[in-house]
């Protein structure tokens, strides 16, 4: 008879699945279900949004989330991965999922194993669907780990699919050029379903997969879009009618007006089930609240700091964008760390012209960059960084080189924001 895992704390469950898979990443859905239909998983039995792309994703969740909760709805959101703590990536309602429930879930999971076993991510998107499963949400939302067509998320069919955007990430895994990495993306698409892309000129497989499914495709500049005012509201149309006068997403940058657009693209083509109204709407727009995305703090010196988990070429150009668009009289510090399988030198070239002081911090884990390193290959760009060695004491040597008037960017990845948050 086969003894039973069991753990006694949530940190001994996490290092166990740590283990428990040969590869880090294995792309692929066949384990994932048939681990599931041995669990006795009904099924989720309201609305379903997935959100996929390569930037902007968690995001887009959290519009998507603010807004049914705005119009009443009880929202399970599933988002990775996490800043700090584990259970910040399973939420109801914007709760955090209690430990016990997801000790709960991973005894079912682990008993459900048979001669299969699960990657970390695989085990934790099972663990919030039977999270889910208990407590019977109205909604889910429901963000994509990495591509679409082969993640675990996409053992769920949703109501609605949302691509946000498509960009060169992750490429050992989805292919070498966007449209390739369009086509993995858009898997999350359904036959008869609405599925809403938030780029004005997607990649071809966008659309190719979308005819092949036969999913009801809706893109940002030819299906929906908005128009940003100089007092910051702005104008959403889409083939339902007009929304004039919306308040500004309570998220920095640019970019989110384009997320905002896609969020209520999403449930606007959701054929009124659920029914989200202009007030739901509004009140969602000024509620909303995600971190480490352009996420500012001031310190009791009178220092800003943002926290950006930016770390892929179109991201920092975002976050140098929204820089720009802030001019500070002082000096603007980067304190960057980021993972040695990502593009670091593109990333760093990108936001270059918006910083005047670099710090390297390193960062930990299977992918770990060293701020050494990292210092060597910003100076292939051109950049000098200083080494500052783990991100606490980067951040520590951030704060102590800030003077009043100036700022600190801390950018690169969530390994570095995550423990940077804890400093600021």
């Amino acid at each position: 008879m086969t003894v039973p895992v069991r753990h006694a704390s949530l940190g001994a469950w996490l290092e166990w699945q740590e283990s428990l898979h040969p590869r880090a990443i294995e792309l692929g859905l066949e384990r994932v279900r048939r681990v599931l239909a041995r669990t006795g998983w009904r099924g989720p039995r309201g609305f379903v949004v997935t959100v996929g792309g390569t930037n902007g994703k968690g995001s887009t969740v959290a519009l998507v989330d603010s807004m049914l909760r705005a119009a009443g709805l009880r929202v399970g959101t599933f988002t990775s991965p996490h800043l700090v703590d584990y259970t910040e990536r399973i939420r109801i309602d914007g709760a955090r999922v209690s430990e016990a429930s997801l000790v709960v879930a991973f005894e079912r999971i682990a008993d459900a194993l048979g001669p299969d076993s699960l990657t970390f991510f695989e085990f934790n998107t099972l663990a919030a669907l039977l999270v889910f499963e208990t407590a019977s949400p109205d909604a889910l939302v429901l963000e994509v780990g990495m591509g679409g067509r082969l993640d675990a998320v996409n053992v769920v069919d949703p109501s609605v699919a949302i691509v946000t955007s498509v960009a060169l990430d992750h490429m050992e895994w989805l292919g070498p050029d966007v449209e390739s990495i369009g086509r993995e993306k858009a898997g999350i698409f359904r036959a008869a379903r609405p599925a809403i892309c938030g780029m004005v000129a997607p990649p071809r497989s966008i659309e190719a997969v979308a005819t092949e499914v036969g999913a009801a495709l809706r893109v940002r500049g030819r299906d929906f879009d908005g128009h940003v005012h100089a007092d910051g509201r702005w104008d959403f149309h889409d083939a339902h009618g007009r929304l004039d006068g919306l308040p500004a997403p309570a998220l920095e940058g640019a970019v989110q007006y384009d997320n905002a657009a896609c969020a209520i693209a999403a449930l606007r083509a959701s054929g009124g089930r659920p029914r989200v109204g202009r007030d739901a709407i509004e009140r969602g727009l000024r509620s909303v609240r995600v971190a480490g995305r352009f996420e500012r703090r001031q310190d009791a010196a009178g220092v800003e700091w943002i926290l950006d988990v930016a770390h892929n070429p179109e991201a920092a150009a975002s976050l140098a964008d929204n820089l720009r668009r802030r001019p500070v009289a002082g000096r603007t510090i980067a304190v960057c760390g980021m993972l040695g399988d990502k593009d670091v030198e593109s990333v760093v070239a990108t936001l270059a012209p918006a910083i005047d002081h670099w710090i390297a911090a390193g960062t930990e884990g299977p992918r770990a960059l060293t701020d050494a390193a990292l210092e060597d290959r910003a100076r292939q760009v051109g950049v000098e960084m200083v080494p500052g060695g783990p991100v606490p004491a980067a951040v520590d040597l951030a704060g102590r080189l800030a003077v009043p008037g100036d700022r600190v960017v801390v950018f690169g990845s969530f390994h570095t924001v995550g423990p940077a948050s804890l400093r600021v």
